[in-house]
């Protein structure tokens, strides 16, 4: 009956010259906030579902959302299950061997997180401090390279919300985690003042779209999507919705 219905469909489309619009399956994970994560009502919403639905309305496509877990994430696009991810996925070569990515959306380096008026200025600053940091994160190995792992001024945490309520009651003197997730926190929570400071000595990462390896039809079509939105404004506005006016400038590669 199916299989009916969609030539029915293409029989009309060349009647009436609608043309009808591709859909593609998205599998995204749920619980990466402000990225991706489920609603009161379980839909799928965040930054990154933004996103990908400006992208498929610039190209004129479809997309079905589906919140896929991250442990096999990336094997639902071998298997045919999903035809894009966007999940806060970080691009690096070993990634690059298993999936193919678009250009890059998001800047994903690490960040130090201080009260506002306070006078660090670097990584080399949080030697006197104690320090706050997710356990088992990216900022937990950059601190533990300076302190050292088993330092007693590294306070580890279990999520970001816990780790900056801490730095808010004055538990440790600052924080070091995901860029995007800290600056979604600070603007949700301006009564606590705090600010971001930045080190060159942090990895410039970037966050990007999977397809399954070899799909440069579809690849080429979530770039062209994404140069759109930039190009418009839709991709500013996005970002500053979620976080704040220093709108990144993305590498085309």
């Amino acid at each position: 009956m199916l299989k009916k219905l969609t030539l029915l469909a293409m029989v009309l489309s060349l009647f009436t010259g609608v043309v009808q619009a591709e859909t593609y399956v998205v599998g995204s994970g749920g619980t990466y906030r402000p990225f991706e994560y489920e609603n009161s009502q379980k839909q799928l919403e965040g930054f990154d579902i933004d996103i990908i639905k400006a992208i498929s309305h610039a190209e004129n496509f479809d997309i079905k959302l589906v919140n896929t877990p991250w442990e096999g994430i990336f094997a639902t696009l071998n298997s045919g299950d999903r035809d894009i991810i966007i999940s806060g996925i970080t691009i690096t070569d070993k990634r690059k061997q298993m999936v193919d990515f678009s250009r890059p959306y998001f800047p994903a380096e690490q960040s130090i997180v201080v009260p506002i008026n306070a006078t660090v200025d670097s990584l080399a600053a949080l030697k006197t401090l104690k320090v706050g940091v997710v356990n088992a994160s990216t900022g937990d190995i950059v601190v533990s390279d300076i302190l050292g792992k088993n330092s007693t001024a590294i306070k580890r945490f279990d999520n970001t919300p816990l780790l900056l309520q801490e730095l808010y009651e004055d538990g440790i003197g600052a924080a070091v985690g995901d860029v995007g997730v800290v600056k979604y926190y600070i603007k949700t929570h301006p009564e606590k003042q705090f600010k971001l400071v930045a080190d060159a000595k942090f990895e410039r990462q970037y966050f990007g779209i999977a397809v399954a390896k070899g799909n440069d039809t579809l690849r080429n079509k979530i770039n062209a999507g994404m140069e759109k939105i930039i190009a418009d404004g839709t991709y500013a506005k996005i970002y500053r919705t979620w976080f704040d006016n220093q709108v990144p400038v993305l590498p085309v590669q």
